[in-house]
């Protein structure tokens, strides 16, 4: 029984990267030998278990066949006689399916944290074992298929693609676009399942470019099959003289590019991806104007978040986003009754924080244009404090008062509402730009 370093981890430490997770594959072991030295079995669809000290994952080697269409369509064989070579070949890209040899190296114990520190050493060792040529694919920055039997999983073409949004550097092999364009023509892409295309979703919008991600399911055809609403923006122009790129796929792209920077969180990334979702159904006669927009995209988010099973603060803030972001973006012309009725909707004196969110998705909006990426966005600093200035109404002390009087709870509101535009009034400024 011989256990190896596998995957990611390798990849990682190769391009000189951090490495976050460790994967072990084990060659000439039984689920039996596995437990009687202490390992605790976890896997369901094959065979996986956790190691008794470091906890991390160890799956027997092995091999699968394709039984039927989408994700799930495996027979997965793991036995001893399954060698290593057959455990790399069924992995996805070259670059994956790269082994590291403990035996050959100076690690002690299980896994040793130096040996990461020392990649350069591991091919003159020997210790490196590539049969599929993903040292050179590192090197030449492509990612390649290491077999035809990518073809079987669907879940690959988006592994690529959030890949591609993390090394965003590195190109999809012509050869492998192909075979990835053929696997959405032949309705592989429709086989897969909610969870599985949030969950890459997911992680390619939380990496460095995720604009590259969508180029990528562009390019093999599959965001028309799993976001056909994100699709559709290509193509449609916009006013050039708010959005000097016209194209409002580009925008969209450039709008996540710049959550990205700003370090937003998955959810503010979200709304990015939906806040604009309705200029794809604007009548052809009223472009490049998109009057409306704002309410047909969160009907369009609404729709997609039940789609592909959203997370719920995702949803709300998606919702939030696309409902009101030309309001906050035109909010320094408006009047503080106007401001206080937009921190209402907004539900900002319950929620400060998620207010701040939706302030962060519309200032990736701003800035996410051509030619605007180091602007200045003076409305979130402005809608904060006002924010702080109505928060500062002393809420409970209005309706002790008014129920003392007798005043009913439609009027207690109404006069909390008029306080808290008081305060506004005397905190604002109303030197805003416009922005669309």
């Amino acid at each position: 029984m011989k256990t190896y370093l596998v995957g990611g981890a390798v990849r990682d430490a190769l391009l000189g990267l951090p490495v976050k997770d460790h994967d072990w594959v084990v060659v000439g072991g039984t689920p039996q030998a596995l437990m009687e030295a202490g390992y605790l079995p976890v896997g369901k669809d094959f065979p996986v278990f956790l190691h008794p000290h470091t906890k991390e994952e160890h799956a027997l080697a092995r091999t699968e066949r394709k039984t039927a269409p989408g994700y799930h369509g495996f027979a997965v064989h793991a036995a001893p006689d399954v060698t290593l070579e057959e455990d790399l070949a069924r992995r996805d890209i070259t670059i994956n399916s790269i082994a590291l040899d403990l035996d050959k190296t100076s690690a002690r114990g299980q896994f040793d944290q130096k040996l990461l520190n020392s990649p350069d050493l591991w091919a003159s060792s020997g210790a490196l074992i590539d049969p599929f040529g993903g040292v050179a694919d590192l090197a030449k920055k492509v990612f390649r298929h290491v077999t035809p039997a990518f073809r079987e999983d669907p879940v690959r073409i988006l592994r690529v693609a959030r890949l591609s949004a993390r090394f965003a550097d590195f190109t999809v092999a012509p050869e492998t676009l192909k075979l990835m364009q053929q696997m959405v023509s032949q309705g592989e892409a429709d086989h897969l399942v909610a969870e599985r295309v949030w969950q890459e979703l997911a992680k390619g919008l939380m990496e460095a470019r995720p604009s590259r991600m969508f180029e990528v399911l562009r390019d093999c055809g599959a965001l028309p099959r799993l976001l056909p609403e994100v699709n559709a923006l290509w193509g449609v122009p916009q006013r050039a003289e708010y959005h000097p790129e016209i194209d409002t796929g580009v925008h969209l792209m450039m709008v996540l590019d710049m959550s990205a920077r700003l370090n937003a969180s998955l959810s503010v990334r979200v709304a990015c991806l939906f806040h604009d979702l309705g200029k794809g159904t604007t009548p052809a006669h009223l472009l490049p104007r998109h009057l409306g927009h704002e309410e047909r995209s969160a009907r369009l988010a609404k729709v997609v978040c039940e789609r592909l099973r959203v997370p719920t603060d995702c949803r709300e803030l998606a919702d939030a986003v696309a409902r009101e972001h030309g309001n906050i973006h035109r909010s320094g012309t408006l009047n503080p009754a106007a401001t206080v009725r937009l921190l209402e909707r907004c539900d900002a004196f319950r929620k400060p924080q998620r207010f701040e969110d939706i302030l962060l998705a519309c200032e990736c909006d701003a800035r996410g244009r051509l030619g605007l990426f180091e602007s200045a966005y003076p409305q979130r600093g402005r809608l904060l404090a006002a924010l702080v200035a109505a928060q500062s109404v002393a809420t409970n002390l209005i309706a002790e008062k008014a129920l003392a009087s007798g005043t009913s709870g439609k009027l207690i509101g109404e006069l909390i509402h008029r306080a808290r535009v008081h305060a506004v009034q005397d905190q604002l400024t109303w030197d805003i730009p416009l922005v669309h």
